[in-house]
This record gives C-alpha cells, sequence and structure tokens, in this order.
C-alpha cells in the first residue's frame, strides 16, 4: 500500500524545488526527508529525482506523479476543512471542472447564481483539458462539467449532457482597428487582422465555415485557446476578435472596444455534463435552471 506520508514528503519537494526548503516547511531534517523519500522510490520501483549538477530535478516518473499527488493533498485538505466545520455551517461541497476553451465571462454568470442559494455552497472550479475532466467526473471527483460540446461519444465514461444555452457571436476591434476596415459588415471583415479561437473550439469550425460561405479572406494573425488572453490582444489593437453575443456589452464596458457586427448563422453552445441524467445536486440545479432562463433566455 501506499504511504501517504513518504508522499507527502515528494510533493512538498517537488512543489519547494528542493530539500532545504522542505525542511524548512516541514519542520525535519534533511535526512528524514530524503529517507523517506528514497524508501517511497524503493517500494515503488522507480526514481522519482535525479540529480542535475547542484538541482533536484523530477524525474519522468516524477512527473508522473506530482499531478496525482497535488490532487491528493488538495482533496484531502477540503475533507478536513469539511469535517472540521460545525454542524450548523457546514456547506454543501460543488466541484465543477471547466473546458479550457469555455469563455470566462460565461463560466462566472453561469455559476453566479449558486451563490444566491439559501443553502451555503463551497465551490471549487478546475480547468482543463476536456477529456481529463470528464475521466475526474466518471470517477466522481467532479460534480459537473461545464463545456462547449456534448459529451463526445468515443469516450467510453458515462455521463449525461445537458444544453444550458447558445447564442450567436459578435466581433469586436479598437476604435484605430475599426477605422482601418473598410465596407459594412461582414464584408469588412475580409483581408482584417483576426485572432481566433483556436482548433480545439467547437466554435472555431462553424467560423471557417461561415467565413468561406460569404467568400471572405480575413487574415488570421492569432490563434487563442484562452478566450481572455485573446481579449487582451484585441484590446491591445492586434485585430478583430470575436465573442459569444450573449456577453456583448461585458466585452466592450471591460476592453474598451467597439462591436463590429454580430451574426446568429455562427452560433455557440454551452453545456453541463453530469454523471446523473436527473440532476439533483443544488448547485446544477441552479446553473442549469438560471441559465436558460436568464442567461441565454432571449
Amino acid at each position: 500500500m501506499l504511504n501517504y506520508r513518504q508522499l507527502h514528503y515528494f510533493w512538498v519537494v517537488a512543489r519547494t524545488g528542493s530539500i532545504v526548503r522542505a525542511c524548512e516547511q516541514l519542520n525535519l531534517t534533511a535526512q528524514t526527508i530524503s529517507g523517506q523519500i528514497s524508501l517511497l522510490e524503493d517500494s515503488l520501483g522507480v526514481d522519482l529525482f535525479q540529480r542535475v549538477g547542484r538541482q533536484l530535478e523530477l524525474t519522468e516518473a516524477g512527473r508522473l506523479a506530482l499531478p496525482y499527488a497535488e490532487q491528493m493533498f488538495q482533496l484531502g485538505h477540503e475533507l478536513e476543512s469539511l469535517l472540521r466545520s460545525q454542524p450548523g455551517e457546514q456547506h454543501t461541497l460543488f466541484r465543477i471542472g471547466v473546458a479550457d476553451v469555455v469563455p470566462k465571462s460565461i463560466v462566472y454568470r453561469l455559476i453566479a447564481p449558486t451563490m444566491q442559494l439559501n443553502e451555503p455552497i463551497r465551490i471549487t472550479c478546475r480547468e482543463d483539458k476536456l477529456e481529463r475532466l470528464l475521466a475526474d467526473l466518471a470517477i466522481q471527483r467532479l460534480d459537473m462539467v461545464v463545456s462547449d460540446s456534448p459529451m463526445p461519444p468515443h469516450l467510453d465514461i458515462r455521463g449525461h449532457s445537458q444544453k444550458l444555452g447558445e447564442c450567436g457571436v459578435s466581433f469586436f476591434a479598437t476604435e484605430a482597428v475599426e477605422q482601418r476596415l473598410a465596407g459594412d459588415f461582414p464584408a469588412n471583415l475580409d483581408n482584417a487582422p483576426l485572432l481566433i479561437p483556436g482548433q480545439d473550439t467547437v466554435v472555431r469550425g462553424r467560423l471557417m465555415r461561415w467565413f468561406a460561405e460569404h467568400k471572405l479572406r480575413p487574415r488570421i494573425i492569432g490563434e487563442f485557446d484562452d478566450s481572455a488572453l485573446m481579449q487582451a490582444f484585441g484590446r491591445s489593437g492586434s485585430g478583430v476578435f470575436v465573442a459569444p453575443s450573449v456577453i456583448a456589452s461585458e466585452v466592450q464596458a471591460q476592453y474598451g472596444v467597439r462591436l463590429i457586427g454580430q451574426t446568429d448563422a455562427v452560433s455557440e453552445s454551452f453545456y453541463a455534463i453530469t454523471v446523473e441524467r436527473k440532476v439533483s445536486h443544488p448547485g446544477v440545479v441552479a446553473i442549469t435552471e438560471a441559465a436558460r432562463s436568464k442567461l441565454f433566455s432571449d
């Protein structure tokens, strides 16, 4: 059986970057920590660290082990906090996975209604690639995954997708960029400098088809999986960028850009993926109801 104390020493050394700093944090001697890590390596049959000059670096096995250790001790901390709380102060834990391609503003507006529940809820959010999040959902490390696509049919994972809503897309640019565009929308996108969502996003393919249908050939100067980073480049005047129309007013106010056009012919959809077909978690219920009745009601 895995020795969790030894694993904890490995985790602290990996996080701090050296045995010396781990000694300061754990209030233990270097001999104790290095000895326990050696016992862990012997029991696993692999080396977790290697020396490169005077530096201690993770081996390939160590790099594989570290994210698992991170999750284990994070869950342990959450469990300790939950059990130490007084009976009248206990919160319902709501563990949300967010696919990294979903715009952060959409995520916030989806999750915000859970803060208004009468029943106190403690939220933990983790952003990652969809397939890794779904793997954690399958073993109940997460209660829900928010994605821009439903459950992929090729994955051998039990899960159910609930469509939260959909909306068209809007195009934004700074005033300086807008003044360099010729003609009316959407013709003004032809040969325009364009910042576009990355290959992993569903909307990317829909945009490219829409451009082809309208015989538009914008100059793609940047591709971004992270919508916030794309918007930051757009705010700097690098080019035209896109965002869901449902947050158009927020994008204009936050980034100081102008709305140059929008279309419903290209749509973005958002889903809540859960293990249960019939949702019972109060947080999931709050998100689905608010999304359908308010956020995407128009």
